[in-house]
């Protein structure tokens, strides 16, 4: 049998007086899903059509199979009351009330033949009053009314066909917000701020005001905003209190869209590209006022920021070209010298910093570094610093962004100071040191940035005057022989960092002190040959009187010591003497 299964039934519905009878006959349709109800007169006439899934419950009177009279409709699943009112064939007819789920008036008004018209209310989910007015064919059409929820009136005016012709907005206290005609996507009237200030005369487009003027609200009545249509868009301009332009182009939707300029408040040019929904999209170029509002930047933007290919510059001159992601340079790009043609450096960015490969320049075009970058920093590779003569200072290796590995430090003078290890800066390992006049000074190990482990020292004409041991920067243990401008001063042991055995000499040459398996008289002298120590050693310790000298020759420290610790001061500051004393 077909799903659409009609069935017929031999007897005349209007001759069925009870309304039980009739709803148990319509109950025992109801299980099917779709059917045609059909009467038959003389002539076996088919009267109308029903199909289930369209049916709401119903409690009422029904004539010849319709609704009729007053009735109420249910919800089939949560059995709620929806509507109660007046029927006629099937349709609301008259007046009814139709509600929400959790029971509150949503509707109350006239219908015909199906369609709300005449007058009306509407409410809130809430109960509250949110419309009253007219309709017709089922909108809202003539005078009415809105509502806040809280209670007050937003909109009095005209309707037509469902939507605001003409009237009156107004703010939640009361005051008039707007004044005017409505049309499609628009309106054109007054517009006031809360204050009563006029804020907008003109056509509005999408709920900006687009087509005329507008003002601020402070009480100056100073122009804000003013617009017209020319060549088929919309152009305007956009003010500063000040009365300077701040902004001048084409609208769409109300917001800045297409071609447009933004100004700084003294007027002079801040930007000029193009925009999307409000926000500088596509390309532009950008004016800095600190800078003699020269251009500092030309290229694309998205969303308001610098977003694809670019170029920065600096008092006109191009010192960077590459690619930027919001408003950050990002990917690949050239830094250039402010004379804006040399190359500086060139590789990769990211958040606007030297971030993975690149390579760095002199601005004589020398390759200086070429490595790895990370967060604007030399982080992995080689490379080569100088000082501001231009001569080089540094050139080794960088790993994590220090002085790592094989290096070569150099005098301003151009000659080699240090060649040999480092880490984290520090001379670290097996390197050299030399003489500003290019002579070896040391040769041997470091340890932290200081001559530890196994060296030899020279002098600076280039003889050897140390063989041995170091520790934290002093000679500790072996074989030395010192001069003096050339001239030998001692030759002998060091022991635990003092003179151990060993023959010392003035500058004449004379014998000037003898030390045996540390115990004796010592002498020291600065490089100049000013006596710089004189004292008593036993085993190798202070023990009996003491003097220090300052360079100038002067007394810095006179005491007594007594296995090797001070126990009388008679003159000088012994602080003094152990801090300038410090390795």
């Amino acid at each position: 049998m077909d799903e659409l299964e009609e069935i017929k039934y031999k007897i005349n519905i209007r001759d069925i007086k009870s309304s039980f009878i009739q709803q148990k006959i319509f109950s025992f349709l109801s299980k099917k899903q779709s059917f045609n109800i059909i009467r038959y007169n003389n002539e076996l006439q088919k009267i109308f059509s029903i199909n289930i899934n369209d049916i709401k419950k119903v409690s009422g009177r029904y004539k010849i199979g319709w609704k009729n009279g007053q009735g109420k409709e249910y919800s089939i699943d949560e059995n709620k009351l929806l509507f109660e009112g007046e029927y006629l064939i099937g349709k609301k007819n008259g007046k009814g009330i139709e509600y929400y789920n959790n029971g509150e008036k949503k509707f109350e008004v006239e219908y015909i033949n199906g369609k709300k018209k005449g007058k009306g209310k509407e409410y809130f989910e809430v109960g509250l009053l949110r419309f009253e007015g007219e309709y017709l064919n089922g909108e809202k059409h003539g005078k009415g009314k809105e509502f806040y929820i809280e209670g007050g009136v937003e909109f009095k005016g005209v309707y037509l066909n469902g939507k605001r012709s003409y009237g009156k907005e107004y703010y939640e206290n009361g005051k008039i917000k707007f004044i005017g005609q409505y049309f499609n996507g628009g309106r054109i009237g007054k517009e006031y701020y809360k204050n009563d200030e006029l804020k907008f005369k003109g056509k509005f487009l999408n709920g900006k005001g687009l087509i005329g003027e507008e003002y601020y609200g402070d009480g100056s009545r100073k122009l804000k905003f003013e617009g017209e249509y020319y060549k088929g868009k919309i152009i305007g301009k956009e003010y500063y209190k000040n009365g300077k332009i701040a902004f001048k182009g084409e609208y769409l939707n109300g917001k800045r869209n297409g071609k447009g300029r933004e100004y700084y408040k003294d007027g002079e040019l801040m930007f000029v590209g193009e925009y999307l929904n409000g926000e500088r999209n596509g390309k532009g170029k950008e004016f800095l006022f600190f800078l003699d509002y020269k251009l500092i930047f030309e290229g694309d933007f998205k969303n308001g920021e610098r977003n694809g290919k670019g170029k920065e510059y600096k008092n006109g001159k191009l010192i960077f070209e590459g690619e930027f992601k919001k408003g950050e340079k990002n990917g690949k790009g050239k830094e250039y010298y402010d004379d804006g043609v040399k190359l500086k450096f060139e590789g990769d960015f990211k958040d606007g910093k030297r971030n993975g490969k690149g390579k760095e320049y002199n601005d004589n075009g020398e390759l200086i570094y070429d490595g790895e970058y990370s967060k604007g920093k030399r982080w992995n590779g080689y490379g080569k610093e100088y000082y501001n003569n231009g001569n080089l200072e540094f050139d080794g290796e960088y790993i994590e962004g220090k002085r790592n590995g094989k290096r070569k430090e150099f005098y301003d003078n151009d000659n080699l100071m240090y060649e040999g290890e480092c880490l984290y800066e520090e001379r670290h390992g097996k390197g050299k040191e030399y003489h500003d006049n290019g002579k070896l000074m040391f040769e041997g190990e470091y340890l932290i940035g200081k001559r530890n482990g196994k060296g030899k020292e020279y002098n600076i004409d280039g003889k050897l005057e140390f063989v041995g041991e170091y520790s934290n920067n002093r000679k500790w243990k072996g074989f030395a022989t010192e001069y003096c401008d050339g001239k030998l001063i001692f030759e002998g042991e060091y022991l635990n960092g003092e003179k151990w055995n060993g023959k010392g000499y003035n500058k004449d040459g004379a014998l000037d002190f003898e030390i045996k398996n540390g115990n004796g008289k010592i002498k020291d002298y600065y490089k100049n040959g000013i006596l710089k120590f004189e004292g008593e050693y036993v085993n190798g310790k202070r023990n009996g009187k003491v003097t220090e000298y300052y360079f100038s020759g002067e007394i810095r420290f006179e005491g007594e010591y007594l296995d090797g610790k001070l126990i009388k001061q008679t003159k000088g500051n012994k602080m003094v003497s152990l801090i300038e004393n410090m390795p």
